[in-house]
């Protein structure tokens, strides 16, 4: 049956003499497909990468633009609130009381060869106003509360809610985006002030139960050096860190295609560009901050 069915396949082509297939037959073989080289990969991503801040920069202008129109979504906002910042309290609380702890051991553990053990509270203060609370807090929250967003609104996206949004003459980036973006730049500070107390708190007791620093000492010693500048320096990040948390969230949810598997995809790329975005953005930032503490 196979001799036949080859038979009837070759019956327009005649065979070479050796019995290999004639040169018509290999030509209406398909091409061999051409793998892009390096240069060609990279160059598709970087296409990739800058059409993405486009997208985002555009949704960034739908939603602020949409802000003084009405209705007001005050109630979507309150919503956002309380998953944004209560539901985060938790793991800010552990991280950040865990890792001034660990910051005080580890910078005692330096500065005790030296012999500087007084200069930890110091040190610890100074860490976590600038960099430590936001930043760290940014990253930590960033991943679950940008995940979120993107898993929710590619989820509603998938299920053409996003679509019925549309059809009844709303803007989603009006009624999905402008609230988890305002919840996020509202929310951020406050949890980062959140984050420095409880890390200066671990900081207080490690220093307190092993290095012989009693807590007014602790405090004394680091409100020598500490001044209003360098605790405002890293509050202001904290809002550019929530909006960018938000609107990366938001964009890949708004872009999220094939159903639960690209939910899936979407919350995985929003964690990786959320962390990247945090700490390149926190580098342009402290420069800009130093830069107009020195002027």
């Amino acid at each position: 049956m196979s001799e036949t069915i080859r038979k009837a396949d070759n019956r327009d082509v005649p065979p070479a003499s050796d019995g290999r297939p004639s040169s018509v037959a290999r030509m209406s073989l398909p091409p061999v497909p051409h793998e892009p080289s390096f240069l060609d990969f990279q160059r598709g991503r970087g296409a990739r990468f800058l059409q993405h801040l486009g997208e985002i920069a555009q949704l960034s202008l739908r939603a602020f633009r949409s802000m003084g129109r009405r209705p007001f979504e005050t109630r979507a906002l309150l919503q956002q609130l309380d998953s944004l910042g209560v539901k985060s309290m938790g793991i800010v609380a552990v991280t950040s009381l865990f890792i001034g702890m660990v910051m005080t051991i580890q910078f005692a553990y330096g500065l005790q060869r030296f012999g500087g053990v007084e200069y930890i509270p110091r040190v610890i203060i100074l860490s976590f106003c600038r960099e430590l609370a936001p930043t760290l807090t940014a990253v930590i929250v960033g991943g679950r509360i940008g995940s979120g967003m993107a898993a929710e609104v590619g989820a509603m996206n998938v299920t053409e809610q996003v679509d019925a949004i549309r059809a009844l003459g709303a803007d989603p980036a009006k009624k999905l985006v402008l609230p988890r973006v305002l919840a996020a730049i509202l929310v951020m500070p406050l949890l980062s002030m959140y984050a420095l107390a409880l890390g200066t708190f671990g900081a207080v007791f490690i220093c307190s139960t092993q290095f012989d620093i009693t807590p007014a000492l602790f405090l004394s010693s680091s409100l020598e050096v500490v001044r209003l500048g360098d605790f405002f320096s890293g509050l202001a990040k904290t809002p550019v860190f929530g909006f960018i948390i938000a609107i990366i969230g938001c964009h890949f949810g708004l872009h999220t295609t094939g159903g639960t598997e690209g939910v899936g995809l979407s919350t995985t790329r929003t964690v990786v560009a959320v962390s990247i975005a945090i700490l390149v953005s926190d580098f342009f930032l402290t420069k800009l901050l130093i830069v107009f503490q020195s002027t």
